[in-house]
């Protein structure tokens, strides 16, 4: 099998040479070429891939001179698209160790719009969960304990190596024109978070099946990027977790990411117990608000299509200082107009400010999914009754003129 495997690094550099040797112990005879992006390091990180450029032919760098970022949302396209010499690639973490027989896995089970994710294996650094195997080998590269993990791995290899479950996570291997088809990861969530939930709805809304094996694994140190830069560490009793909080990088990157995913998407991101994504369907939705403030406008714009105002409240409540100051590539001057406007959106959402209660919230953030559930009914009303169906959500007022959706509108990265 011949695979290109995809990994822009931020300093992160004895995690990168950690990864690269377990990838050339473990590969077995398949040609695996090693696609590093050093994203503005200042580690040593480029010294070591032109090293390793002139040494190993199947190991490829690019480098971004910086001094921003350009994040692993735009790094992982480059790669794949500009570096890859394979057909077959594998979006892969400098922080995973690459267990024998993953890529004879990836070779018996990949085909045609399909995408296979090797299973982690996990310190307990994060919560448990069915999608993957928590066990304790290490959790920095100085205290790897790799004998002691491969010869544990043998009994999962006799016990599971025919197991499958459906969903997605990286390790990920896929064909390259099956990404390219859909336009990779979108730019809108750069430099990282929300990419993988983004480009994962739009395979699985493009008939891509999602195949995990868990007879082909990683031992995954997890977060060694932006999220946890620090890294992890053990007490005396031997309990491990991670040395500091989130780097504030990552946690306003965050924040970001989710506001825009809620506003291309309509919802949180969702998936089930085993990372497959769930995606309610993406209605066109309006927000009529009336007594409305500041606070109030900033927790309910990025749910909705159109928001209407009351051109008295933006300028007591300065909505204009939001809309230009808020941190988004969506156009805010063209979400908002005044409550005269005529409407053109499918659903209606009348909301007013003096009760809008948290469960109301509540509401519109599960709003998809209750119209889902009562699309036939509505469907029905539309059809035979002159009158456009009104409902009530407690203290929402819901008219529904349109049940059009647009989720596989956003297939395709633009």
């Amino acid at each position: 099998m011949k695979i290109s495997l995809i990994q822009p690094g931020r300093n992160n550099l004895k995690y990168l040479k950690w990864s690269y040797d377990s990838i050339r112990k473990n590969q077995g005879s398949h040609e695996v070429q090693i696609c590093v992006a050093d994203d503005a390091s200042t580690d040593g990180t480029w010294e070591w891939c032109q090293e390793m450029m002139e040494y190993d032919h199947n190991f490829a760098a690019i480098k971004n001179d910086g001094p921003e970022r350009l994040g692993h949302t735009i790094l992982y396209d480059r790669l794949v698209n500009e570096v890859a010499k394979h057909d077959i690639c594998m979006i892969y973490h400098a922080d995973m160790y690459l267990m024998p027989g993953a890529i004879d896995q990836i070779e018996h089970k990949l085909s045609d719009k399909t995408i296979i994710s090797l299973t982690r294996i996990e310190p307990p650094l994060h919560p448990d969960g069915p999608e993957k195997m928590l066990m304790d080998f290490g959790i920095e590269p100085e205290e790897f304990r790799e004998q002691e993990l491969l010869d544990w791995f043998k009994g999962v290899q006799l016990t599971q190596s025919t197991k499958i479950t459906e969903g997605i996570f990286a390790p990920w291997a896929f064909y390259k024109k099956d990404f390219q088809e859909i336009g990779g990861h979108d730019e809108l969530y750069a430099p990282q978070s929300k990419e993988d939930s983004d480009i994962f709805n739009r395979f699985h809304l493009n008939g891509i099946k999602f195949v995990q094996t868990w007879g082909g694994c990683v031992y995954h140190m997890t977060c060694r990027g932006s999220r946890f830069a620090d890294g992890a560490k053990r007490n005396p009793d031997g309990n491990v977790f991670m040395k500091n909080r989130e780097t504030d990088e990552w946690l306003k990157q965050n924040q970001k990411a989710t506001r825009e995913f809620i506003r291309k998407w309509g919802h949180f991101v969702k998936h089930d117990e085993y990372l497959k994504p769930i995606i309610p369907s993406k209605y066109d939705v309006g927000f009529i608000i009336k007594n409305g403030n500041l606070e109030l406008l900033k927790a309910l714009e990025p749910w909705c299509s159109t928001v209407y105002y009351d051109e008295n409240e933006m300028r007591n409540f300065k909505y204009a200082d939001y809309i230009e100051k808020e941190d988004t590539s969506f156009d805010l001057y063209e979400k908002f107009k005044p409550l005269d406007n005529e409407k053109q959106n499918g659903i209606l959402v009348e909301i007013d400010g003096n009760n809008f209660s948290q469960q109301d919230y509540d509401s519109i953030t599960k709003l998809p999914e209750i119209l889902d559930n009562e699309y036939k009914r509505l469907e029905q009303e539309l059809m035979h009754h002159s009158d456009d169906p009104e409902f009530e959500l407690g203290n929402l007022h819901i008219t529904v003129i349109s049940l059009r959706t647009s989720e596989k509108d956003l297939i395709v990265c633009k």
